[in-house]
């Protein structure tokens, strides 16, 4: 594992790279507010003819959500460069679950996203079965659900112990904000498999529909290819589990104690501080 002080190796590292893969809360920003530092990194990035991409499991909000905030946090996003573990979520579901059913635990913008998709739902935006009377659902898919209900959660339940196959956008257990951590998909789903025993399939990161997408919406090669973030579980298993550089960084959730604590096999190849710090060794001679 590579730090700061490594600095010849870092920056080789760091130079060899064409595709840059930011987390985003926790990493380039926390709630509403940007880190300046990851402003001016990603903006130098693109200068440079270096490409970038915005990947975020957070999939209570979708791409056009990200859009606005991203470009009004000042990263100046394209719509190429931003995807969520909704996006992956609902690909898998129109290529490989054509036709099937969906009941979805989710917010109403994912909820509008995976209708965009053309995916058969039983309930609205707001969770509710939009014919309680019509045949139960095929498919359960849960995720972050800032509306989460206990109505919700009994029919989620119910559900997939009556057979519906159970999937999950992302594996995230807490949300950062701005004033400390909330409840995430990860954890929602736990409660989930408390109750029925059923452990979803996820999707988003770490998983390898997410490297798969990476590489076939960019055209990259993976060993071109470095992701940044906050999170060993997600972001880094991500680049370790698919052959992609991992960086992590510390304004988020994880703390220096715990990468001491993981295996070699679970620690990221370069270990920052801050987005700052990748600036400076890439662009310092510049």
């Amino acid at each position: 594992m590579l730090t700061i002080q490594n600095r010849a190796e870092a920056e080789e590292l760091l130079r060899a790279k064409k595709l840059f893969i930011f987390d985003m809360d926790g990493t380039i920003y926390l709630g509403g507010n940007p880190f300046d530092f990851a402003v001016r990194f990603i903006a130098r990035l693109r200068e440079s003819g270096r490409r970038v991409l915005f990947f975020t499991n957070n999939a209570s909000h979708d791409p056009v959500f990200y859009m606005e905030k991203l470009t009004r946090l000042g990263f100046a996003p394209t719509p190429e460069e931003i995807c969520t573990s909704g996006n992956v979520t609902a690909a898998f579901l129109t290529r490989k679950r054509a036709g099937k059913r969906v009941y979805l635990m989710g917010t109403p913008e994912l909820w509008r996203q995976f209708e965009r998709y053309g995916i058969p739902m039983v309930n609205g935006p707001d969770g509710r079965l939009t014919d309680p009377s019509s045949p139960e659902p095929d498919i359960v898919v849960t995720s972050f659900d800032t509306g989460l209900t206990y109505e919700k959660l009994t029919l989620a339940c119910d559900f997939i112990r009556h057979g519906a196959e159970y999937l999950c956008t992302h594996p995230d257990f807490n949300c950062p904000t701005e004033t400390g951590f909330i409840p995430d998909s990860g954890a929602i789903a736990a409660a989930v498999t408390a109750s029925t025993g059923v452990t979803p399939v996820y999707f988003g990161k770490p998983y390898r529909e997410t490297a798969e997408m990476i590489a076939e919406i960019t055209g990259e090669t993976k060993d071109r290819m470095m992701i940044f973030g906050d999170r060993l579980y997600t972001d880094i298993a991500t680049g370790k589990k698919h052959g992609i550089s991992a960086a992590l960084v510390l304004t988020g959730e994880t703390t220096v104690a715990d990468v001491e604590r993981a295996s070699e096999e679970e620690r990221p190849d370069l270990l920052l501080p801050s987005l700052a710090e990748a600036d400076e060794l890439l662009f310092s001679g510049n």
